[in-house]
């Protein structure tokens, strides 16, 4: 027997917990695996009264994520705000780029961030590398630009800070430890 096929009963067993628990979990990159993982986990707990509570009762979504791909990361998003539960959010470790912007899109009062957190927002970028002729580089940009405006806009609705305020916050990488996070409006609380 090799230490997968001991690990899989024992993964399943856990999984099944977290389930119970109402705690869906965003570990790693936010990409269209990690969303299609945590939507479908959101869809599940909020879809029907079940062995997993009832549909109305609140799901903690946690997060430890460098972020990712915005699509995916918007994907995660709109099934957030589309859900007749409240979604809890609490930061374990990192919650950076749109890991970040997941964190404070937690229902209101309930976002957390663990004492030792760091929390990062920053400008939507292009990941990769992209060979384009110009145009398309100048369609590329002005889309990325459209999500800088959209995520600012967010962001300055949900920390009550100005989008100016937002916009100069994140030209450049700019980091949170969780006392810092609270003070911004980016959580709710620091988790004991």
């Amino acid at each position: 027997m090799d230490i997968t096929e001991i690990m899989q009963p024992i993964q399943h067993r856990i999984d099944e917990s977290h389930l119970k628990q109402r705690r869906v979990f965003l570990w790693g990159q936010v990409d269209d695996r990690s969303a299609r993982h945590v939507i479908d986990r959101l869809l599940l707990l909020s879809a029907t009264d079940s062995e997993y509570g009832a549909a109305h009762d609140d799901v903690s979504l946690i997060i430890n994520s460098p972020g990712g791909a915005n699509t995916a990361g918007f994907a995660i998003l709109d099934t957030m705000r589309s859900l007749p539960c409240d979604v809890r959010t609490e930061c374990y470790g990192l919650a950076a780029s749109f890991g970040a912007l997941l964190l404070l899109c937690g229902a209101s009062g309930k976002r957390s961030a663990h004492p030792h957190s760091r929390i990062m927002i920053h400008q939507p970028w292009i990941p990769g590398e992209i060979r384009a002729p110009a145009l398309d580089l100048r369609i590329h940009a002005a889309e990325i630009e459209k999500q800088r405006r959209e995520i600012n806009a967010i962001i300055a609705s949900v920390t009550g800070n100005s989008v100016d305020q937002i916009e100069a916050d994140t030209d450049r990488d700019r980091w949170f430890d969780a006392a810092e996070a609270l003070r911004y409006g980016l959580i709710d609380s620091i988790c004991e």
